[in-house]
């Protein structure tokens, strides 16, 4: 399915996210170091700012039309609560246990496969085409300011 250019932004970030879950779940002993050091890369450049701009922009804009007790945005926002969490953990730990980087890996990719299929489309059927480029807009400047 062919992504509004609202979201476009953030599924570009979640393909990054992608790829640093994937190396998460499949840490070794040898490769453990480098899972933990790409994903905090992605977290101070990417993901944090990323989790700002959901929530202060994406979510309020679907809440005009939708529920903000809806069952998928509680647990978007759980889980950006688990994450950040677990990202300072990761953080705080130089040579974290490989079951921690595998967990926060599933987590991680659960949660964007969660956005991408489930809360994303919510939010597309919600939002009338205008009200699509002012949300473009908006996060593309907060995209902008956050670099």
């Amino acid at each position: 399915m062919k992504r509004s250019d609202a979201l476009a932004q953030l599924s570009r970030d979640h393909h990054q996210g992608l790829v640093v879950a994937q190396r998460l779940r499949r840490a070794e002993e040898s490769t453990a170091g480098p899972a933990r050091n790409a994903f905090l890369a992605f977290w101070i450049e990417d993901g944090s700012r990323h989790f700002r701009i959901e929530e202060e922009i994406l979510l309020p804009a679907f809440a005009r039309h939708g529920s903000p007790q809806d069952e998928a945005v509680i647990r978007v926002l759980t889980e950006h609560v688990d994450l950040r969490r677990r990202a300072a953990d990761i953080a705080a730990e130089p040579e974290p246990p490989i079951g921690l980087l595998r967990e926060l890996g599933e987590r991680l990719h659960g949660h964007i496969r969660h956005e991408e299929r489930t809360l994303f489309p919510l939010i597309e059927a919600a939002l009338s085409d205008d009200e699509l480029v002012e949300l473009a807009t908006a996060m593309a400047q907060a995209h902008s300011r956050g670099r």
